[in-house]
């Protein structure tokens, strides 16, 4: 029943024996199959409420931007989950979890890794456009799924904690990486400064902007975004800063030859020139002078949220080695660094 939840379909109406079900994607944190049912095939979530403590406001959430859409953007391709038997669409059964199944998009593929400057663009003019079309909704009708996510303030604060409080030994061998949050400081202040600034605008974002989070066609051309657990009010810089973090460079955190890390130029002109497609006539002129700090807050915030945990022993994180939340640390700091030494060239592209 665990890796198999065939039980919670019978609430949505299928009949035993009559569908096939396999695993759909790696996603890290929920789990996701695809359910053929002869002609007809589906997808089926199963939400970790470990990390989403009250799964169903995902669901108030969805249903909320669901429903303004069809009022309000009925061409924009939106993908709605399914209501059960009951009309709930979301599902609870005690000892086997929270579950929600959409529709599963004829002809559409994921993306694992951003391999080219296109893909870069696809998918960010793909989160632009969700943000931008729900540019007149209120977005303080929306629950918040995860309680300060994107704070820096407080991951700042946390990793402050760390050096207190943590492991002595690991504080000791993380004193490189200890002294780059230090140097990079900078970039807390100014999220300080923007969070006092009535420039910088709360909308609705989509917080988890991985190029797996967005469906492509044959073609390589976007269709629509999915995985919206993370809805919730933020800033731009949330998401243009995910995609700076995530497509910048060819290989990712778990790199531990850091030799590879790189600032690829194409893919940042990409990302500006997607965002921008959908959301250049609704960003404010200071925001716009802050797309390139976009990159430095998330890739900040992160490399501080792998050390801290290192520093308290891996009590968030998974890890398959006992320095592998240092690495990840180190491997930010090292992106950083080349994504800083760029600035002046990269923005020129803004």
């Amino acid at each position: 029943m665990k890796n198999k939840p065939e039980a919670i379909l019978a609430l949505y109406g299928f009949e035993k024996n009559k569908f096939l079900i396999e695993p759909l994607g790696n996603g890290l944190i929920n789990t996701t199959w695809k359910v053929i049912a002869g002609e007809e095939c589906f997808v089926l979530q199963k939400i970790n409420d470990t990390i989403f403590a009250n799964s169903f406001d995902i669901d108030f959430n969805t249903s909320q931007i669901g429903e303004y859409i069809t009022n309000y953007h009925p061409d924009y391709f939106f993908v709605n989950p399914l209501p059960a038997l009951n009309g709930n669409t979301m599902m609870y059964e005690k000892g086997i979890g929270y579950f929600r199944l959409f529709n599963y998009v004829s002809n559409s593929k994921t993306i694992q890794t951003v391999e080219t400057p296109e893909q870069a663009y696809e998918a960010s003019q793909q989160f632009a456009k969700f943000t931008a079309t729900v540019s007149a909704f209120d977005y303080r009708q929306l629950k918040i799924t995860i309680p300060s996510f994107h704070d820096l303030s407080l991951r700042y604060k946390q990793f402050c904690n760390a050096l207190k409080i943590g492991n002595e030994k690991r504080i000791k061998e993380a004193t490189e990486s200890i002294a780059d949050v230090q140097t990079f400081h900078f970039i807390v202040q100014q999220f300080e400064q923007i969070k006092k600034d009535a420039a910088f605008k709360q909308r609705t974002m989509h917080h988890d902007t991985k190029i797996s989070n967005v469906l492509f066609d044959a073609d390589n051309q976007g269709i629509c975004v999915i995985d919206l657990d993370t809805i919730m009010p933020g800033y731009f810089f949330s998401d243009v800063g995910d995609m700076m973090r995530t497509y910048l460079s060819p290989v990712n955190e778990e790199e531990n030859d850091f030799s590879k890390i790189e600032i690829r130029d194409a893919f940042y002109k990409a990302i500006v020139q997607g965002y921008f497609a959908a959301m250049k006539n609704e960003l404010t002129t200071e925001e716009k002078n802050h797309f390139f700090y976009a990159g430095e807050f998330m890739i900040y915030m992160q490399a501080i949220r792998f050390l801290t945990d290192y520093l308290q022993n891996d009590s968030y994180y998974q890890i398959d080695y006992a320095e592998q939340n240092l690495q990840r640390a180190k491997n930010q700091f090292v992106l950083l660094k080349k994504y800083v030494e760029k600035e002046s060239s990269l923005r020129k592209m803004n």
